[in-house]
């Protein structure tokens, strides 16, 4: 009885913090989405590390309330991991990818449209979004979720840097998402062709979950138990 009653206590709890988490992960996106438009414009050759930097410190700013997502892929590696509820699964993409919306708005209103860059072909796209997403997502389960990990305070910077590695390594051949967030406001600003919509969805949707998957496979003791409903008294 007092196992269900703590259960019903934590269902509520989780549901009255959901819109803190929600406001967290807009407010998160919106910086770094408009960030990664900024940078792409103005940096050159800096844009990686800046765009890994904002990442960074919007990760360590939030991430003690929503987790600090800040992408869509995290939260299906979360969700698959077993760190995201369910119900808070749509609400979290929605939060996401409105910030990134407003952000690409943002960006038009100070910048030029941009012009979406020439990259390499389907295929290849695929597979480097789909290798950084899960390059990404598996260090962002293995630093922020593990109990190995507990209480670390570094995994802002590893995040951070994963994203500007992969930035740096593949962003010419596709621009170097890693986020179907961002790959809507890069659309929305003209950085990316809307053709090509597709394969940034695709491949990083994929990459989170495969690299849940992976997570679980070589941390067995971190599978989550099986959910069980819990009835309203």
């Amino acid at each position: 009885m007092e196992a269900r009653r703590r259960a019903r206590f934590d269902a509520r709890r989780s549901r009255n913090e959901l819109p803190r988490k929600l406001v967290v992960e807009f407010i998160g996106t919106f910086i770094f989405v408009f960030a990664i438009g900024e940078a792409l414009a103005n940096a050159g050759r800096f844009a990686p590390l800046a765009i890994g930097s904002a990442l960074m410190v919007m990760v360590f700013a939030g991430g003690h309330i929503s987790g600090g997502h800040y992408n869509p892929a995290v939260s299906t590696a979360a969700l698959v991991r077993g760190k995201l509820p369910g119900d808070e699964f749509l609400p979290y993409i929605f939060a996401q990818v409105a910030g990134a919306i407003l952000a690409a708005l943002v960006f038009l209103g100070v910048e030029d449209e941009a012009v979406a860059g020439e990259f390499a072909g389907a295929g290849t796209m695929l597979v480097v979004e789909f290798l950084f997403t899960f390059a990404l997502c598996w260090v962002v389960l293995h630093t922020a979720t593990s109990v190995g990990t507990e209480g670390n305070s570094f995994y802002g910077l590893a995040i951070g840097f994963t994203v500007m590695v992969g930035a740096y390594a593949v962003g010419a051949l596709s621009g170097g998402a890693f986020n179907p967030a961002v790959a809507v406001g890069a659309s929305i600003m003209g950085f990316f062709s809307w053709g090509d919509i597709w394969i940034y969805l695709f491949a990083t949707l994929l990459g989170g979950a495969v690299a849940a998957l992976a997570f679980l496979y070589v941390n067995p003791a971190e599978t989550p138990p099986p959910r069980q409903a819990v009835p309203e008294p």
